[in-house]
C-alpha cells in the first residue's frame, strides 16, 4: 500500500541539468484514500515498525530511479532507528547492487535529534555510504540546542533549513538573520543550504538574495505521486 511522491529541490542561484526530488511515502488505506506520515509515523516509531518503512522506501524510491528515472537524483529520509540498526549497511549495499543505481544520486537525509541520539552508528553508516559514494543531508536544521556543535562532527555535505524559520521570513526580521548566519556558516564550512517551506515568490527572492543554495516547498514544486 505504499505510495512514493516525490518533491523538487530546486537551485535558487545557477541552473542544472539534473534534477534533484525528495522522496515522500504515503500509504493508501482500504477505500484507496491517502494516509499522510503524520498520520501513521508516529504509530510506526511506537510500535517497532519504523525500521521496516525505512526499508521499503529504500528500496522502492531505488527500483524507481532504475526504472524510470535514470538521470536524476533523490533524497531519502532515514529514522534514527535505521541509524541505530548495523544491518542497515548490508541493505543498502544490496539494494544498490541489485538495481544498479550510481550512488552518488542518493542523498540520505537525517535530523540533527536522530543522528546524536545514535551517534556512533551514525556516524559508522555515514563512512560506509560516503565511501560508497552517497551523500548526506541534516534534516530540520536549527530546531534543536545543539546544532552548530554537531555541523563540525556529521559527515554531511547539505544544511536543510527548518521550516519554521523560512514560512514567515518576509516579515520576521529574527528569522531572517537567524537564516543569513546559517547560510554564512554553512559557507565557511563548504556546504550547501537548502531552505524548505518556501510557499511564496517573495520569500523565494529573499532566500535567494541571502545566498541560500536551493530551495524547496509548495511555491516551487507541488508533491507528485511517482511510484506505486
Amino acid at each position: 500500500r505504499f505510495v512514493l511522491f516525490r518533491q523538487r529541490i530546486l537551485p535558487l542561484n545557477q541552473t542544472m541539468d539534473e534534477q534533484h526530488y525528495e522522496t515522500l511515502v504515503r500509504i493508501k488505506s482500504a477505500n484507496g484514500e491517502l494516509v499522510y506520515p503524520n498520520d501513521f509515523i508516529p504509530a510506526a516509531e511506537k510500535y517497532g515498525l519504523i525500521k521496516q518503512i525505512d526499508r521499503a522506501v529504500i528500496d522502492a524510491t531505488l527500483t524507481m530511479m532504475s526504472e524510470q528515472d535514470i538521470l536524476n537524483s533523490y533524497s531519502i529520509n532515514l529514522s534514527g532507528a535505521s541509524l541505530g540498526d548495523r544491518d542497515i549497511i548490508e541493505f543498502v549495499h544490496q539494494v544498490l547492487e541489485r538495481t544498479g543505481v550510481e550512488p552518488k544520486r542518493v542523498c540520505f537525509e537525517i535530523t540533527e535529534t536522530s543522528a546524536i541520539s545514535h551517534l556512533n552508528s551514525a556516524l559508522i553508516f555515514m563512512g560506509q555510504m560516503i565511501e560508497r559514494g552517497c551523500i548526506f543531508a541534516l534534516d530540520d536544521f536549527g530546531s534543536g540546542f545543539s546544532s552548530f556543535s554537531y555541523l563540525q562532527q556529521l559527515p554531511i555535505s547539505i544544511i536543510k533549513i527548518d521550516g519554521a524559520f523560512v514560512r514567515d521570513i518576509d516579515t520576521n526580521e529574527v528569522n531572517r538573520i537567524f537564516v543569513e548566519n546559517i547560510q554564512r556558516t554553512a559557507t565557511a564550512m563548504g556546504k550547501k543550504t537548502v531552505a524548505e517551506f518556501i510557499e511564496t515568490g517573495d520569500i523565494e527572492k529573499i532566500l535567494t538574495e541571502i545566498g541560500i543554495d536551493y530551495g524547496q516547498g509548495y511555491h516551487i514544486h507541488k508533491p507528485e505521486k511517482c511510484y506505486e
